[in-house]
């Protein structure tokens, strides 16, 4: 029997990058993955408990412990393209439901929640995605969610580095943040501003053709920034790169 996954795409990926999400579905396929998608499902609420605003917060968390309930019939991990929304789930919201009615089924749904990469590798122990393919060289950026929050570092490596044609190049200070940091960079957009070309100068110091994350809230920061001084590269999620040449 195929493993069953639901997945749960955040606010950034759905407004702004569907393509990403579609990718992410294509590669779980690919590997024998039966994927499950809850349309009801909303946000995670990492934005309003990052702004302070818990009780909000627990609001849209609630909801969310309600869209990816386990079915009675089997319990269903739950996939997400972001090591940031996974991030909130498995930690933060171990402070939003303490002591709650909620705390045994947030427990329950913390224990099956997953990013992309590290499900591949470490759950369905996935080392390549069969016909990936992309020319041309890559950096890649570890995200403060994907290291910090959710301990992941050598999974997105290790499937990269499987893509037919394309190499790795480790830029300087690839663990530093890149200044997105969400309402960060609105409070103190001059200093947000100067982390992100801290971390472009790095990635063009190393020759790469593109910059990959499993984060498009960095990604997006950065390619804000490289877009607006012309440079010569290219922002990648890790789904995007997996699902390319097939």
């Amino acid at each position: 029997m195929p493993t069953s996954v639901d997945i749960f795409i955040p606010c950034f990926v759905d407004q702004l990058y569907p393509a990403t999400a579609l990718n992410m579905v294509k590669v779980l396929e690919r590997v024998g993955v039966q994927v499950h998608y809850n349309a009801a499902q909303t946000c995670c609420g990492q934005p309003a408990y990052n702004a302070g605003y818990a009780f909000q917060s627990r609001t849209v968390a609630e909801k969310f412990l309600v869209d990816f309930e386990a079915p009675a019939t089997e319990a269903r991990y739950v996939v997400s393209p972001s090591a940031s929304c996974v991030g909130m789930v498995r930690n933060s919201y171990t402070e939003l439901f303490a002591g709650t009615s909620q705390e045994s089924k947030c427990r329950g749904v913390q224990g099956r929640t997953y990013e992309f990469t590290e499900f591949l590798v470490d759950v369905l122990g996935v080392s390549a995605i069969p016909g990936a393919q992309l020319a041309g060289k890559y950096t890649y950026h570890d995200s403060c969610s994907a290291l910090r929050e959710c301990g992941i570092r050598a999974a997105p490596r290790q499937l990269l580095d499987g893509v037919a044609g394309l190499q790795r190049l480790e830029m300087a200070e690839t663990t530093t943040c890149c200044g997105f940091g969400g309402t960060f960079a609105v409070k103190f957009e001059a200093i947000s501003v100067a982390m992100a070309q801290q971390k472009v100068e790095h990635a063009l110091d190393t020759g790469a053709d593109y910059i990959v994350s499993t984060d498009v809230s960095c990604l997006m920061h950065l390619e804000a920034y490289i877009n607006k001084e012309k440079l010569p590269l290219k922002c990648l999620h890790v789904a995007d790169v997996l699902a390319s040449g097939w």
